[in-house]
């Protein structure tokens, strides 16, 4: 278990003070989305009234009357942005700094989501956005970890929609003992030959040629396929009780889909989470609260990649 910050230190020091100053723009804020949110409202009563007084159809002016609202809840939402966003990086920056890491609320993908797509350790996609990066430390190993959403345009026409294909954490270890090989382990059956026959015993990956390793362990070779150049070290590697331990972090994340890639000396996790770390708000009273939720957040995913990064075992550098 890595070390966790006090929160109630941190609401105690210069977080609580610099909290507290926020409270006058909080207020303001609030009356200011409240305002346009009443103006949208109005707005979306007097379509309808001016609709249905003109001749037109009650479900037309119903439908134009909804759809102003809408807009006038999306205005006021995103009117509190900018300060939510402030209130975020102040609270998660303090923590990270608690422990000796360093944060940042947008950040560009980098390297370890390049590695994640190109093992296709991710789905494929249309549209991605990225945020909430934590760097430094983690156990003595060098850490990163950052949110991505991913999305894909679906269907045609008035049937065209946006899903959302990921939402969750790209985190990336330094791996504690050398190994040489290429090995990933992801779900079970993604490779299958001519799509719906047996799964494929030799398939290329992030442009490497991987065979299958066959993993006995009840439970594990239901859920997942481990693929590797060197099947000595990848039995090395996925052992019962990093087996054992990767099945645990599925349970705790409610079976999210964790892939793990062992290559370059780093151990890179994928993982849906859904969105995280989102600790702004415009109620003081919750603060504490955002607080201790990042916390236990942080502290889940840090102990996630400390865990599975196992400790070197004799007979093998």
């Amino acid at each position: 278990m890595i070390e966790r910050p006090d929160a109630a230190a941190l609401m105690a020091g210069e977080l609580g003070q610099w909290l507290a100053a926020q409270e006058g723009e909080r207020q303001a804020i609030k009356a200011k989305a409240a305002r346009i949110w009443q103006i949208g409202l109005a707005a979306a009563a007097g379509l309808v009234f001016l609709i249905v007084l003109t001749g037109g159809r009650i479900d037309t002016a119903l439908k134009v009357g909804f759809f102003a609202g809408l807009a006038g809840f999306g205005l006021s939402e995103w009117a509190k942005r900018p300060l939510l966003k402030r209130i975020k990086g102040g609270i998660n920056g303090a923590i990270a700094k608690a422990i000796g890491m360093d944060y940042a609320v947008d950040c560009e993908p980098g390297s370890t989501f390049a590695r994640a797509e190109q093992f296709d350790m991710v789905p494929g996609h249309d549209n991605s956005s990225f945020h909430d990066l934590w760097w430094g430390l983690v156990a003595g190993q060098p850490f990163t970890m950052h949110e991505a959403r991913l999305t894909e345009q679906r269907g045609a026409g008035k049937s065209r929609r946006t899903v959302t294909v990921f939402e969750g954490q790209i985190l990336s270890i330094g791996f504690n003992r050398r190994f040489h090989s290429t090995t990933l382990i992801e779900a079970d059956g993604a490779r299958r030959k001519f799509l719906v026959g047996a799964e494929k015993e030799v398939c290329t990956i992030g442009g490497i040629e991987l065979a299958r390793v066959d993993i006995t362990h009840p439970g594990f070779e239901e859920r997942f396929t481990v693929w590797s150049n060197d099947q000595v070290e990848a039995r090395y590697i996925v052992h019962p009780e990093y087996v054992e331990r990767l099945l645990a972090v599925e349970s705790a994340f409610a079976g999210e889909d964790i892939r793990a890639l062992f290559h370059q000396g780093d151990l890179l996790i994928t993982l849906k989470t859904g969105d995280l770390f989102e600790s702004g708000t415009l109620d003081a009273g919750r603060d504490r609260a955002m607080v201790d939720q990042v916390i236990a957040q942080y502290g889940a995913l840090a102990d996630l990649a400390t865990t599975l990064n196992e400790r070197a075992r004799a007979g093998f550098n």
